[in-house]
């Protein structure tokens, strides 16, 4: 595993007998005040488009091991000499010669990561590539699944918001279909569907998958409620929303007991704020693992 591209090269075996092992060793280095496994490694952050969860959680996740950020933007296409012109592969290269040992690189392009993987001597992470991937999103999901509700195979999951350009959506459900007995239902309107690559690819994997317009309508038969907002800086948009679309108190009536609800965030106004008060809103946790997955994959990265 030299680079990080997409949520379909992890293997099920890895994730159970080497990932998910490192990850909880990650949680308890936290709490212990953190580690030196990286000492003297050196960081990239090179994001496209702004971010919070995904920058910070790696730049804590190499502190935390005592590697080093040495450098960090958010906003490359306008400072950087990406503003002037300059191509992702020309940028990869001059990056490489500044010898840091990853360079985390959030695109606003889908395919970015894999290009920038291609020309790049040491590992690329895809923090995200436009409205295609975010496999390191994918991992502490699946980690949050299984951590909360203490199994992965057999779940019920229902997918909810814009599934077209949610590249979160994208790899979770690649990343689930390494399982037996998923059922995934996909409910947006028909504006924001999930992509036909997205199916096609679970239904030659043997997944359920169902598609449906109204939340209210799955809500009861599910384990996980997975909400996203619409992207709009993507071009998304749609109104009338609140039948199909907004976790409120109705649908918390709806749910099981023992079910959760996830988000990757942030979060617009897709999901009411009392529902924070709910033990199964897990969406602070969920963010909260992430701090520890990007831990254990830099340290499988780099140590």
């Amino acid at each position: 595993m030299k680079h990080i591209t997409e949520a379909r090269q992890f293997r099920r075996e890895w994730l159970e007998k080497d990932f998910f092992p490192l990850v909880r060793d990650m949680e308890k280095i936290v709490r212990e005040g953190g580690s030196d496994i990286l000492e003297g490694k050196r960081m990239i952050s090179f994001f496209y488009e702004p971010s919070t969860r995904t920058r910070c959680s790696f730049e804590t996740a190499m502190t935390l091991l005592s590697g080093k950020v040495v450098f960090s933007t958010e906003n490359a296409r306008q400072f950087s000499s990406v503003s002037k012109g300059e191509t992702l592969e020309d940028t990869i290269k001059i990056l490489n010669g500044y010898h840091p040992n990853v360079i985390v690189l959030r695109s606003d392009e889908e395919g970015m990561a894999q290009r920038a993987a291609e020309v790049s001597r040491v590992p690329i992470i895809n923090a995200g590539d436009g409205g295609g991937e975010h496999p390191t999103q994918a991992l502490l999901d699946i980690y949050t699944i299984q951590k909360e509700l203490g199994k992965i195979d057999g779940i019920s999951i229902a997918m909810v918001g814009d599934l077209s350009r949610g590249r979160t959506v994208h790899s979770l459900s690649y990343l689930l279909s390494k399982f037996s007995g998923i059922k995934i239902y996909f409910v947006s309107p028909v504006s924001l569907e999930i992509r036909d690559e997205v199916k096609d690819y679970l239904k030659r994997q043997n997944i359920f998958l169902s598609e449906e317009t109204d939340l209210r309508k799955v809500a009861p038969l599910v384990d996980v409620i997975y909400q996203t907002r619409v992207q709009k800086e993507r071009g998304s948009s749609v109104a009338g929303t609140e039948g199909f679309y907004i976790v409120n108190q109705e649908i918390l009536n709806l749910m099981k007991k023992e079910s959760i609800i996830m988000h990757p965030l942030p979060r617009v106004d897709e999901i009411s704020p009392e529902v924070d008060r709910d033990p199964r809103a897990a969406y602070f946790r969920q963010a909260e693992n992430g701090l520890y997955v990007r831990m254990a994959l830099l340290q499988m990265l780099l140590s």
